[in-house]
């Protein structure tokens, strides 16, 4: 069941101008989070804003005993809420609901997983790369930027023993181009027939052209859709997402069906609109 905690910060690392990480201790919602679940956090007193916005729990911390003591969030700063977290301080309060969402399903030996990240779309890998490599799956993460200095975390995916494909719009680290570069490159290599999971999170667009190109190479995709939530628990209906089926499109709550979907389900031309 999800918990309502003030959570205590205990570190806000900047990565950049943009970018930082927070860590909050909140040890009961860290030790139910699964891979790919979310928190509404509302980091700002008052009531602006007035709603919580949902951020991706991204790594779990723990103790010397392997006890979880809190999590950490991936943030850009755009908004209000997340100017808020970007400007946190060790000792401040935030308020997160959670574990909120469906879970990622995971990839069992002798299949391999491929993770597709673009921005902070990496947000739901760090949880999904160690529970996976406890496993034992062989797993790859494809991370695209728009250039070198978009990129973070790709050695800590690395000692978990990731294999990392790094791309940039730029071309100043990585391959040359949008994930799907490196992650075509990928398809060319392997047997069509070989047992395959392919998991991506990030901008629309390019979970869609991930997905498009999954589906020409006869895969599917599990997609991390980053709805716009007011609540998190299905009340405000702010989270629909269109799903195709034989009857016609009809609409769900990502905070109650999803988070996670299959791509080839999702109406992508609805949905960007």
């Amino acid at each position: 069941m999800p918990v309502d905690v003030d959570a205590v910060v205990l570190s806000n690392t900047q990565l950049s101008h943009d970018y930082n990480s927070v860590t909050l201790a909140a040890p009961q919602l860290a030790d139910q989070a699964e891979p790919g679940q979310f928190v509404m956090v509302k980091a700002t007193a008052g009531d602006h804003p007035l709603l919580r916005r949902p951020f991706s729990v991204f790594e779990i911390q723990r103790d010397g005993d392997g006890r979880a003591t809190g999590f950490s969030l991936l943030n850009t700063r755009v908004g209000v809420t997340t100017r808020a977290i970007y400007g946190l301080r060790r000792g401040d309060r935030v308020r997160c609901l959670g574990p909120l969402g469906r879970p990622f399903s995971l990839a069992t030996p002798p299949a391999q997983a491929w993770m597709v990240a673009g921005g902070v779309g990496l947000a739901p890998f760090a949880t999904l790369a160690t529970s996976l490599r406890a496993r034992q799956v062989d797993t790859t993460l494809f991370y695209g930027g728009r250039s070198a200095a978009d990129l973070f975390y790709a050695d800590m995916f690395g000692a978990l023993g990731v294999h990392v494909r790094l791309s940039t719009d730029d071309g100043s680290r990585g391959d040359h181009g949008n994930v799907t570069v490196p992650l075509r490159a990928a398809f060319a290599s392997i047997d069509r027939g070989s047992p395959l999971r392919l998991y991506a999170c990030g901008p629309t667009p390019m979970m869609r052209a991930v997905t498009d190109l999954a589906a020409s190479e006869g895969r599917n995709t599990d997609v991390s859709l980053e709805q716009i939530m007011g609540c998190g628990l299905g009340g405000c209906y702010s989270c629909v997402v269109p799903l195709r089926s034989a009857a016609g499109t009809h609409f769900v709550r990502s905070c109650l069906a999803g988070p996670i979907f299959d791509g080839s389900a999702v109406d992508w031309e609805r949905l960007g609109r």
